[in-house]
């Protein structure tokens, strides 16, 4: 057999080096981990967009109070430049039913109308939300449809978004399969897991399956086991999404369903 050169060798295991790379990307869980940062980033920038134009908005129109962050910005590119000149068809093709109360506001309203240069600038603020929200619907529907290929049973059983997160957080469907389910239970409570371990400070119960909608239904002293209870189910639920491919969320919902009227 053939001796290698160093070079021969360099080359050899940078090749190798090249395909273990490409092989580690092939698959879609890598996507979904950047889409659900993204993700939260655009939400964390359309908050911040909408704080701001809220607040500056408000020193022409401070009646406005349309409880959406879209809706108001398409108030603000539609009729900020002259609030007086909405009518009640115009605020309707927009607002529906809230515009007669629109339009109360606007006639009463103690504001005064921006100059043109303001609004040049305010207008530019609401077109940045209003693209940062389209943004984030586009990155909603592919997190939907993606996490429901690679994920079935786990998104079977929590919120697509929570399950790309708690995907992020381990690093990979494989990773989050090896894990067992106490760790899964407090992904996303790193910190406060580092905190009690330091500080002797109180355990963490849950991580980022506190978003689940069932948390804020149950009890406070009960969240901890139904994370507890969740966790159980997600461990094997991982395991059947990365290894065996078959779809059993449908018994361990039922699983879940009867731990919880356990009492």
């Amino acid at each position: 057999m053939k001796r290698e050169t160093p070079e021969e060798k360099r080359k050899r295991l940078f090749q190798a080096a090249k395909e273990s790379i490409s092989r580690a990307y092939a698959g879609e869980e890598h996507s979904i981990m950047q889409a659900i940062n993204a993700y939260k980033e655009i939400d964390k920038t359309k908050n911040i967009l909408y704080e701001r134009l809220e607040e500056w908005y408000s020193m022409y129109f401070p009646e406005l109070s349309i409880g959406s962050q879209t809706a108001y910005a398409k108030f603000v590119l539609k009729f900020g430049a002259n609030k007086k000149t909405a009518d009640i068809s115009s605020l309707k093709e927009v607002f529906g039913n809230n515009a007669e109360s629109i339009k109360r506001k606007i006639d009463t309203s103690i504001g005064r109308e921006p100059t043109k240069e303001e609004y040049s600038t305010i207008s530019r603020l609401a077109e940045m939300l209003l693209s940062a929200a389209s943004i984030e619907d586009d990155l909603d529907r592919y997190l939907k449809e993606s996490t429901k290929r690679l994920m079935p049973n786990i998104v079977y059983l929590i919120d697509y978004k929570i399950a790309a997160e708690m995907l992020s957080r381990a690093g990979s469907l494989t990773k989050l399969a090896m894990m067992p389910a106490s760790t899964i239970q407090l992904l996303g409570a790193e910190k406060a897991l580092f905190r009690h371990i330091k500080f002797g400070s109180k355990p963490p119960k849950y991580g980022v399956l506190f978003k689940m909608n069932q948390m804020s239904s149950t009890r406070r002293d009960e969240r901890g086991r139904l994370a507890r209870i969740y966790a159980a189910k997600l461990s094997i639920a991982s395991k059947a999404d990365a290894f065996s491919k078959r779809f059993i969320a449908n018994k361990l919902k039922a699983d879940i369903d009867k731990a919880l009227r356990r009492k």
